[in-house]
Order: C-alpha cells, then structure tokens, then sequence
C-alpha cells in the first residue's frame, strides 16, 4: 500500500470559496502545515539542518545575513542539486526593515575569452549544458563576503562550520533531495567527476542514506581560513580553471580573480497598495513585475481562487511578460530598452488589452535557453535586519562537472546565454548572462511586509506572482499561499501541479491551453510575514521540499 499525499484541504476548499472571503483558521482534521509565529527572529529554507543552522547564529547574535550565509553554505553541501558554492547568489537587503533597500547582484560571467563566433565557426548554436561552455565564473563566494562585509557580524571562519560539519562528517539525504538524485542519475553518469563525488556505489542515494564529501569539506575550510581569495586565487582557482580547459573551456586564473559582486539599486512596482521589490537586471526579476502591473487590471477576486478564470488569467499574463523579457532582457549594459520603460503601466498595451475570458492571446512560442533549479533563504532577525536571499547551480545538479581536486560542483548559468549575434542576452566575454533566481521583498509605506520568493527556474516570476495574489487578493496567509496549487504555461504548454482539480485541467483545455502534469512539483517557496504592530513574525515554508520555518 502506498501513501499519496494531495494538497492541503485549504486549497480544496479555495474552489468554493466565497469570492471576498478571507481564511482564518485550517481545518485540523486535514493534513496541512501551520504558519511558524516568533517575536524575536525567523528563518525559513529548504532544509531543517539549514533553518537550524540559521538559528543557531541568530542565538549567537548574528544578523539575519549572518544566518542567511550559515545556512545558504549548508544547502551548499547537503542540496548540492540546487545549490553550492560553484553557483550564483542574488540578495535584497533592507537594514532594520525600512529605509534604502539593497540589491547585490552575485552573478558570474562569462570568460573574457567567449564570444559567438567563436561558438558559431565550430557549428555550436547554443550553450551545451553540460559543457565547460556552460560555466560562468561561480558569483556565491565573493557574494558572501560582500553581504557579510556591509550587514554581518560573523566571518567565514563560523559561519562555514555547519557547512564544513556537514560535508565531513556526513549528511542524511532527505526524500526530495533524494527524489531529484534519481531523476538525475543518467546526467550524472556522464559528467566530469560526478560519478566519484555524487554516486556513491554508482548510484543515486536514497533518502536515509548518509553522504560525505572530504573534498568540498577541505575547500570550505579553506574559505573559512583565507576568505574569498582562497577561492578565486590560488589553488581551488587553479583546479577549477585546469578541470574546465582540459574539456575545452575557455577560463583562466585571471577570469576568476577578477570576478566582483556588483551592489546595486532594486527595482519595484505597485500592487494592491504594496511595493513589489526584485534585483535589476542581469535578474529576472522584471518579469514578475510586469505580471503583476498586467494582473492589476483585473478583478482576481471575481474568480475563486483555484478556478480556470484565475489560472488563465496568469498563464496570459505569464506569457506576455515572459515573451518581452526573451525579447529585451539582458546584462543592463546590452539592454535596448530600460527597466522604467518596461514596468511604465502602459507597456506591452497592445497585448494586454486583447486578454479574453473565452481564449487564448495569439502570440509567438517562448523557449528561453534553459529551466534550472535554486534555493531560497529567508531571515529576519532581532532588529529586524531583512535578507531575502537566493543561490543556484542552475539545472539540477548545475554543468554535471565537479572540479578535480576540490570537490566544487560547477554552475551551468552560462547556458541561460544565446548565441544569437545582435540579441541582447548573446554571449560575450565577460558578460552576466539573464538569470532566472530573483530574491523578492513586498514593503509598504517603506517598511519590510514579507521577504519572499518561489523558486524553481522558470516558474519563479510566475510563482512570486500566485503567492503574492494568493495573499493580496484572496487573504491568505504565508503557508496557505505557498500551499496553493499551481501551474506554468511555458513552451507552449500549461503545465500543471497534480493538485490542480480535473474540471479545472478540463476548462483550460476549452480555452485554447495545452495542458500536461509536471515530473516534480513547481517551486519551492520561502516566506516571512512582518506584523509591526503585534510585533510578531509569522512563517511558511513549502511542503514541496524538505524544508521547514524556524524561530524563536
């Protein structure tokens, strides 16, 4: 007999759900999670071990960036399908939850010595992604020290310790970590080192298993020592740049030591009296605004929650917003129209006053180069420091080559580049390529509302748009959002959680939509609701990972 879970009875009962009213309470009887309450501080990941690790340097008197960093470089190690220190990081930052906010772009480039046509006179149209080519320089490291140099009271030297822990001593695999290992074994058997560092026994683990990994673990304190240089100079930079150029990269020791974080300024927009904040680009972060100013024009509330009225108006404002960022989204500096112009509430009319009821818009397919996989931590802390926080190797299990000596998973960001001469997004040495992680803050009147985010490739500007309506329109609370069942329209195809009712499915097939189940689940999501008044935290983590809501 086997035990298949559905989706919480909060989402069962959405369907008949009067339109303007509000959750208050779950039904106990139904399997569902709690909302996480604590006045002091909270963390929310996709890990117990990571939340706990978090917490534990909140307890130490760290800052929410302290805890962020303690808990990302956990997930490092023991998520390695998502996340590691070969990968990217982006964060938004609001010191004691109101003011400036801070967006750092942790981003990698390309090498200097990439540029299409190169790629092209060797017959290459687009990025192989599990190629050397498809390694950008790994941003996360230098990430860290840049967030813990302005918000931290820690160094590398305890906040790695978890992480070091966890690598030479062993970690439990936990059953979606699992879940994503099996489905990636064949990659896996054909990476560059993959097989001696992420198949024990020439084979994917198992949920209970025990995994140790000596090499990221004498990397780690290597980093915790030296600090960023160990990493981008010297002799983990010369493995990494000896691993890559012996299958054909175009890296070099210089490429590395020059990588800098880029600390820069968010970009926002306006949604049912809340500010909606993201990280400029290279992030995608653009995207979901434009979602949400497209979704402004209607009326969600006339439309049950989970209803086809309410997933097809997302899936045409999904496509309209995903076709303008393939078009125009890139490194800033390659951009041919800015950022303002976009989120001006007259973009991209021409479409969004076609949007029906009875059918789909006509527009063209969308393929954006890759749909890869992230991690998301949430903190706030005593002082309501806000760190809403982002890190990924890309696809599952990022370029599947881990370097020689060192145990470092490498990132495949660079496949989210095209080679395409004159597009924005083209590849070119020491460019950022578009990403597709984008860390989300909702404030209102300035002040820090929910640090938040869905991740999950190309699904997060759709998922930060259905939590945020899940919450703003429909009143729920963090978990029963994240909880929500859910759909992405993407490459043509309306792709859709096993959650989503059967008439609903049945609706959306009459309308145009091409619909198919999803392999895994979409996203994960990450939230902390800030009450200033009662002076609580309220969090919710989701149950399509292995992750949890602490605080204390």
């Amino acid at each position: 007999m086997s035990c298949k879970p559905g989706f919480s009875e909060r989402a069962r009962r959405a369907r008949a759900r009067p339109k303007r009213a509000r959750i208050r309470m779950r039904n106990f009887h139904f399997p569902g999670r709690s909302t996480v309450h604590a006045t002091n501080a909270m963390v929310a990941t996709s890990h117990p071990q990571a939340s706990l690790a978090a917490i534990e340097v909140l307890r130490e008197g760290g800052t929410a960036v302290d805890a962020a960093v303690a808990g990302s470089a956990v997930l490092g190690v023991i998520e390695p399908q998502s996340t590691g220190i070969g990968g990217d990081c982006f964060a938004l930052i609001q010191p004691r939850g109101e003011g400036k906010i801070i967006a750092y772009n942790g981003s990698g480039r390309a090498p200097k010595a990439a540029n299409a046509h190169w790629y092209l006179e060797r017959k290459i149209t687009s990025v192989p992604l599990t190629s050397a080519h498809a390694v950008s320089i790994p941003g996360v490291i230098d990430a860290f020290a840049t967030v813990l140099r302005d918000h931290g009271k820690f160094g590398f030297d305890r906040l790695l310790q978890p992480a070091i822990k966890a690598a030479e001593e062993g970690y439990v695999v936990a059953p979606r970590i699992a879940f994503d290992w099996k489905n990636q074994f064949e990659k896996l058997k054909g990476g560059t080192n993959t097989v001696r560092y992420l198949l024990p026994g020439g084979k994917p683990p198992v949920a209970g298993d025990i995994i140790r990994q000596a090499e990221l673990g004498k990397t780690l304190r290597a980093i915790a020592k030296d600090g960023r240089d160990a990493f981008y100079k010297g002799a983990i930079a010369e493995d990494m740049v000896e691993t890559l150029r012996g299958i054909g990269g175009l890296h070099t020791l210089d490429d590395f030591a020059a990588h800098t974080t880029e600390v820069t300024t968010p970009i926002g927009t306006m949604y049912k009296g809340y500010d909606v904040w993201q990280c400029p680009p290279n992030g995608p972060g653009v995207t979901a605004l434009l979602m949400l100013n497209i979704l402004s024009r209607f009326d969600l509330t006339k439309y049950a929650p989970v209803s086809v009225e309410r997933f097809h108006l997302e899936a045409e404002a999904a496509r309209i917003a995903y076709m303008n960022r393939e078009m125009h989204v890139a490194s800033p500096d390659h951009m041919k129209i800015n950022v303002a112009e976009m989120l001006e509430k007259g973009f991209a009319d021409e479409y969004i006053s076609k949007i029906r009821m009875d059918g789909m818009l006509d527009l063209p397919n969308v393929a954006p180069p890759m749909n890869p996989s992230t991690i998301y931590i949430t903190v706030v802390d005593k002082d309501r420091n806000v760190c809403s926080f982002i890190n990924s190797v890309a696809h599952s299990f990022g370029s599947a080559i881990v370097s020689n000596k060192t145990g470092v998973l490498l990132q495949n960001r660079a496949g989210g580049f095209r080679i395409q001469p004159g597009h924005p997004n083209c590849i070119e040495g020491g460019k950022r390529p578009l990403h597709t992680i984008m860390p989300g803050l909702l404030t209102k009147g300035g002040r820090s509302t929910m640090p938040f985010a869905v991740m999950g490739g190309q699904y997060q500007p759709t998922g930060q748009t259905h939590l945020l309506t899940n919450i703003l329109d429909y009143g729920c609370d963090v978990q029963e959002a994240i909880d929500m069942p859910r759909g992405l329209h993407y490459e043509g195809q309306y792709q859709l959680e096993d959650s989503v009712p059967a008439d609903i499915v049945e609706g959306l097939k009459k309308l145009g939509h091409k619909t198919t189940s999803v392999v895994g689940p979409l996203g994960g999501a990450q939230a902390i609701w800030i009450d200033w008044d009662k002076g609580t935290l309220t969090g919710g983590s989701d149950p399509r990972k292995d992750g949890c809501a602490l605080g204390y």
